[in-house]
């Protein structure tokens, strides 16, 4: 197809079909798609997250007096709170260390990702040249066409010659 074939609207209706958006440069990446987070709840600047905090005993605002019991039990709850504590520092390392291997996994595929992409291109750029040279060669083709056919046609006219010779002589 010429190029003020493909320019023009008629043509443009009837090989909608056969084009694909990535001939024109078109794309299909939607930034919002891009950009969404991995899970609705993880924290960013539009999801920063509650703000709560660990509050095991209420606040004493005014200096008091303890008994016994009231410090032996807030004594046992400390000591529980401080074991707990450090059970939570693992646990939150572990969540870290898990997040960080998610990411770096993340990262990796999308390296991979970009690699097949490039090499996509490369494979098309290389298919889409071929074709260039392809259709470099058609008129050389055309040549050697035309030139059989006349090779045939004399060839066909000569026998006929030689036909109406061999009738004249019988």
């Amino acid at each position: 197809m010429g190029i003020l074939a493909r320019i023009t609207s008629a043509a443009k209706s009837s090989n909608k079909s056969n084009e694909s958006s990535l001939s024109g440069g078109g794309h299909g990446i939607d930034k919002n798609q891009v950009l969404a987070p991995t899970d609705p709840t993880v924290i960013n600047p539009m999801n920063a997250g509650t703000w709560q905090t660990v509050r095991t005993a209420p606040i004493s605002e005014t200096p008091r007096y303890f008994n016994k019991a009231e410090a032996d039990a807030l004594k046992a709850v400390a000591r529980q709170k401080r074991e707990e504590a450090r059970q939570a520092k693992r646990a939150y390392k572990a969540l870290q260390n898990l997040e960080q291997s998610d990411a770096q996994v993340h990262a990796d595929h999308r390296k991979y990702i970009k690699g097949v992409a490039d090499s996509e291109l490369t494979k098309k750029r290389s298919d889409a040249n071929t074709a260039r040279h392809l259709h470099t060669l058609r008129p050389e083709y055309a040549k050697l066409g035309f030139g059989l056919d006349r090779a045939e046609n004399k060839a066909q006219q000569r026998i006929e010659e030689l036909k109406a010779k061999i009738k004249e002589k019988y």
